[in-house]
C-alpha cells in the first residue's frame, strides 16, 4: 500500500476517533506511517484529504447500502421501504464514528467550498439509486425531475433519521415504525383527497 492509500487509511481511523475539526495533521501521520510531506504532495491540505477519506468512507457505506437495496426483493414498496430503513437503523450499530464525522463534515461544509462540493456531489450520486429503489418497472415515464425529488425525499428521511439516532436512540424510530407512518400519511393525504 502507497502512501496515498495509507494517508487515507490513517485519516479516515483519525476521523473515527477524533473527529473532522479536532484532527491534525500529525494525527494523520502517526496514524498512517507516513509523513507530512505526504499529504501536501498527494492531497494538497489536510482538510483535502479528511474530506476524500470521508467520501471515501461514504462510498463504502454507500455499498453495504446498496446490497440492502438489492436484497429489498418484496414487490411490496413499503416493505422494501421497510427494509432499507431496517437496514439503515442496523448500520448505525457499526458506523456511528463515520456519521458523526458526516454530521460534523455537514456543518463545516458551510465554510469550506470544496467540502460542500464533494458532498453534493456525493448526495448527486446517491438520489439515483435511490430513486430507483422506489420507482422500478413501469417507471419509464417518470421524468428526472421526479426522479430527483424522490431520492431527495429518501435522502432527507435518512439524513434526518441518522440525526435521531446519534442524539437519542432509544427514541429514534424503527424501519417498521416509519413504514407504519409513511403508511399513515398516505392515508391521510388518500383520506383528504377523497373528502
Amino acid at each position: 500500500m502507497g502512501h496515498r492509500e495509507r494517508l487515507l487509511v490513517g485519516a479516515r481511523n483519525c476521523l473515527y476517533e477524533r473527529g473532522y475539526t479536532r484532527t491534525t495533521a500529525r494525527d494523520i501521520v502517526a496514524a498512517s506511517d507516513t509523513n507530512l510531506a505526504s499529504i501536501g504532495y498527494h492531497f494538497g491540505s489536510k482538510e483535502a484529504l479528511l474530506t476524500a477519506a470521508l467520501v471515501q468512507a461514504f462510498e463504502e457505506w454507500g455499498v453495504e447500502i446498496d446490497r440492502v437495496l438489492r436484497d429489498g426483493t418484496q414487490p411490496d414498496l413499503m416493505d422494501r421501504l421497510e427494509s432499507m430503513w431496517t437496514g439503515l437503523v442496523e448500520s448505525f450499530a457499526t458506523q456511528r464514528p463515520l456519521w458523526v464525522a458526516g454530521i460534523e463534515a455537514f456543518a463545516l461544509a458551510e465554510h469550506r467550498p470544496e467540502l460542500r462540493a464533494q458532498l453534493a456531489e456525493s448526495y448527486a450520486r446517491a438520489r439515483p439509486a435511490l430513486a430507483t429503489f422506489v420507482i422500478r418497472d413501469g417507471g419509464e415515464d417518470v421524468t428526472d425531475e421526479t426522479r430527483k425529488a424522490v431520492g431527495s425525499f429518501l435522502l432527507a428521511l435518512m439524513t434526518g433519521l441518522t440525526v435521531q439516532r446519534l442524539l437519542d436512540p432509544k427514541a429514534a424510530p424503527s424501519g417498521e415504525e416509519l413504514a407504519e407512518a409513511l403508511r399513515l400519511i398516505i392515508s391521510a393525504v388518500n383520506h383528504t383527497a377523497s373528502a
